[in-house]
């Protein structure tokens, strides 16, 4: 087995759920040809999913000293992070709870 390089982000502000629709795409792809997907997708998540992946690939150029064009995405998942309770005033008195969730995306790159 190869070696592997990680990078991790925390507490993004976007749902687990709608991360993990971004790297389902992605996922077992190499690491530039993804860098051009996740550039062209209109999702909110692809922003942070990208940086995390470009953050990655420098970890592996600068670190480990393994060139761009030998990385793939070996593993690559969204954790569901704190989340915020507020509250606002709901008909008749009631209150209705206002979830804020917030992720974690790790990414794990191997050279082939």
């Amino acid at each position: 087995m190869s070696y592997l390089v990680r990078s991790q982000r925390k507490y993004i502000g976007i749902s687990a759920q709608k991360v993990r629709l971004v790297i389902d795409v992605i996922r077992g792809m190499q690491a530039l040809e993804a860098m051009e997907v996740l550039a062209h997708m209109p999702q909110a998540a692809a922003v942070e999913v990208r940086k995390t992946l470009q953050s990655a690939i420098a970890n592996a150029e600068e670190n480990e000293s393994m060139a761009p064009e030998d990385l793939w995405i070996e593993e690559i998942y969204a954790d569901e992070g704190a989340s915020t309770m507020r509250y606002r005033p709901g008909a008749r008195g009631r209150v209705k709870p206002i979830i804020r969730r917030s992720s974690h995306i790790t990414v794990k790159l191997e050279e082939r």
